[in-house]
C-alpha cells in the first residue's frame, strides 16, 4: 500500500516557515489516526507531498483511503505503484504491470508530470511509453480529447510513480493549525454544517450545548458530536459541554414580553457561552445563523444579540442558502441526524420581533434573575468527546450477549459510512441495517415478535439506543457486544 498525498493549495502559498508548520501538523495527525488502523503504517514527508506506506491489504487499503478523505489538509491523494526510475522500457513494462487490463477494450491518453533533472521530457516520455503500451495492450486506440482511460505517471528526480487512482481530498487546513472555538451545536442543520467548516478550516472545535429540556434531544446532540468529531476531527481531543437552560427558559417565560423572548433567550446563551469560553482559553464562539433564516437573525436582532459579549463570534453560514446548507448536511453524513433529530421548543414568539432594540430587551431582561443564568453555569457538565456516551447514567436494564442468541435479528445501528467499510457479517444470524439516527422512529414499525440485537463498534450507542427503547416499553431488544 503507497499513498502519495497532495497538500491543499492555500498551504503550498503561505510562507515557507508556515508551511513546513502545517505539513507537520498534517503529518502528525495522520500518524495519530493511521496508528489505530495498523501500527506499521509510515507517514513520510517532504516539501511538495506526504506518503503513506504500509501492508499490501485491499481491506486497510480501503480503510486507509477514507480516512485520507475526511482528513482536513489534503487536496487529493493517490493510490501509487512505486518504482526506480529507469530507461524508457522500465517505464513501460512497470506502467504495464499496473494498466494492462484496465486498458483492454479502451481508448487512452497518458499524461507525465515530471520533476527534476532529466534527459528526456515529459512529451517524449507521453509519446514514447504510450506508444508501447498502445502496441502491447489490448487497448482499442489513442484519443487526446474525450479517453475512456487516463493513465498518470508522475517521475520525482530518480523515481517513477505509476498513479492507480486519485482522489478528493477534504481540503482545509491540517487540525490544530489554527486557534480554538467553542461551537453553539442543537443537531439541526445549520450547526451541524458550521461546526465542520470550523473542523475543515483546521479549528479544534470544542462543543456546547443548551439543554432546553428533554433526554432525547440532548442524546441526539451528542451523537451528532461524536460523529463530525469522529469522522472528521479524531485527530485532536475535544470536549463537549451540556448546560441544563430549563430554569433559564422558565425565567424567561414568565418575565419577558413575549415579542423579545427568542432575541433574550440567544443574549443568555451568548452571555453563559461566553463565560465557559473565558475559563477554558478559547478564541472565539461560533453559530449556525444565517442573515434573515429565522426571526432572530436579522441584522438588527444579531447585533443586539452580540452585544452582551465583546468575545468574537464567527457565523460561517452567514450569507448561506437553507438549500445550499442542507446539501453540505448531506455529503458530510449529517442531513438525517437533523433530520431525525428531537427537538425541543423551550421559547415561541407568537410575533417575535425583526428589529429588536437594546433599550427595550434590556428593559425586558431588568426583570430577569441573573442567579438562574449564573447557577445553568455552574452546572454544567464538560466531558471528552470520545466518551460523551459513556459517562450518561443508564436509563434501563438492557441485556448484553458476546454470541447471537438463536432466531435473533441483528441491527447493525452503526452510520451507514462505517458499515461500508467494514460490514458485519455474522454466521448463522440475520443482520439488518438499520442508522442509529433514524433507529427511534422506524423500530415502532418494526414486527415485534423477533428478539434484536443491536449492535456498533465499541457497544455504546448500541447500549444507549437500547436503554430508550427498553424505556418505552419494547422488552425485545438487547445488545450484541461480540468478544
Amino acid at each position: 500500500m503507497h499513498f502519495v498525498i497532495k497538500l491543499f493549495p492555500e498551504i503550498t502559498i503561505k510562507s515557507t516557515p508556515v508551511r513546513k508548520r502545517m505539513t507537520r501538523q498534517l503529518r502528525e495527525n495522520l500518524r495519530r489516526l493511521l496508528r489505530d488502523l495498523d501500527a506499521s503504517i509510515q507517514v513520510d514527508q517532504d516539501w511538495e507531498k506526504l506518503q503513506v506506506m504500509g501492508p499490501d491489504d485491499a481491506a486497510l487499503t480501503a480503510q486507509v483511503s477514507d480516512l485520507l478523505a475526511r482528513t482536513p489538509g489534503i487536496a487529493n491523494f493517490s493510490r501509487v505503484q512505486h518504482f526506480p526510475l529507469g530507461d524508457f522500457d522500465d517505464i513501460l513494462a512497470n506502467t504495464l504491470a499496473v494498466w494492462r487490463e484496465k486498458l483492454a477494450g479502451h481508448t487512452f491518453v497518458l499524461r507525465v508530470k515530471r520533476s527534476g533533472k532529466h534527459s528526456f521530457s515529459s512529451s517524449e516520455v507521453e509519446r514514447q511509453v504510450g506508444g508501447g503500451l498502445l502496441q502491447q495492450s489490448e487497448a482499442v486506440g489513442v484519443s487526446l480529447k474525450n479517453p475512456d482511460v487516463t493513465v498518470r505517471l508522475e517521475i520525482r528526480q530518480d523515481e517513477l510513480f505509476v498513479i492507480e487512482e486519485t482522489s478528493r481530498g477534504l481540503g482545509g487546513f491540517p487540525l490544530g493549525s489554527q486557534d480554538t472555538v467553542i461551537s453553539l451545536i442543537s443537531g439541526g442543520f445549520d450547526s451541524t454544517v458550521s461546526s465542520y467548516l470550523m473542523t475543515r478550516r483546521g479549528l479544534r472545535t470544542h462543543y456546547l450545548f443548551f439543554n432546553l429540556g428533554g433526554r432525547a434531544h440532548e442524546v441526539g446532540v451528542k451523537e451528532v458530536a461524536f460523529y463530525l468529531w469522529n469522522k472528521f476531527g479524531s485527530s485532536h481531543r475535544v470536549r463537549f459541554i451540556t448546560v441544563p437552560f430549563e430554569a433559564v427558559v422558565g425565567e424567561i417565560l414568565g418575565k419577558v414580553r413575549n415579542a423579545e423572548m427568542g432575541v433574550v433567550l440567544k443574549r443568555m446563551m451568548l452571555r453563559a457561552a461566553t463565560q465557559i469560553a473565558g475559563d477554558m482559553e478559547v478564541q472565539a464562539l461560533v453559530t449556525g445563523e444565517s442573515v434573515a433564516q429565522v426571526s432572530s437573525q436579522t441584522l438588527a436582532n444579531l447585533a443586539v444579540i452580540d452585544s452582551v459579549t465583546s468575545m468574537l463570534v464567527l457565523r460561517p453560514l452567514i450569507t448561506s442558502d437553507k438549500n445550499d446548507i442542507i446539501d453540505i448536511a448531506r455529503a458530510i453524513g449529517t442531513e438525517q441526524f437533523a433530520a431525525s433529530m428531537p427537538e425541543y421548543c423551550g421559547v415561541i414568539s407568537v410575533k417575535p420581533t425583526t428589529r429588536a432594540r437594546e433599550d427595550k430587551v434590556a428593559a425586558e431582561e431588568a426583570n430577569f434573575d441573573f442567579a438562574v443564568l449564573d447557577q445553568a453555569v455552574a452546572n454544567k457538565r464538560i466531558q471528552n468527546i470520545d466518551n460523551v456516551m459513556e459517562d450518561d447514567t443508564p436509563l434501563a436494564e438492557v441485556e448484553i450477549f458476546a454470541i447471537p442468541q438463536p432466531d435473533a435479528i441483528i441491527l447493525d445501528i452503526r452510520h451507514p459510512d462505517e458499515v461500508d467499510v467494514r460490514p458485519l457479517k455474522v454466521a448463522g444470524s440475520v443482520v439488518q441495517a438499520v442508522p442509529f439516527f433514524s433507529l427511534q422512529t422506524r423500530f415502532k414499525h418494526f414486527e415485534q415478535g423477533p428478539h434484536y440485537l443491536l449492535y456498533c463498534d465499541k457497544g455504546v450507542m448500541s447500549r444507549l439506543h437500547a436503554e430508550l427503547l427498553v424505556e418505552q416499553g419494547f422488552k425485545n431488544v438487547a445488545v450484541y457486544r461480540p468478544g
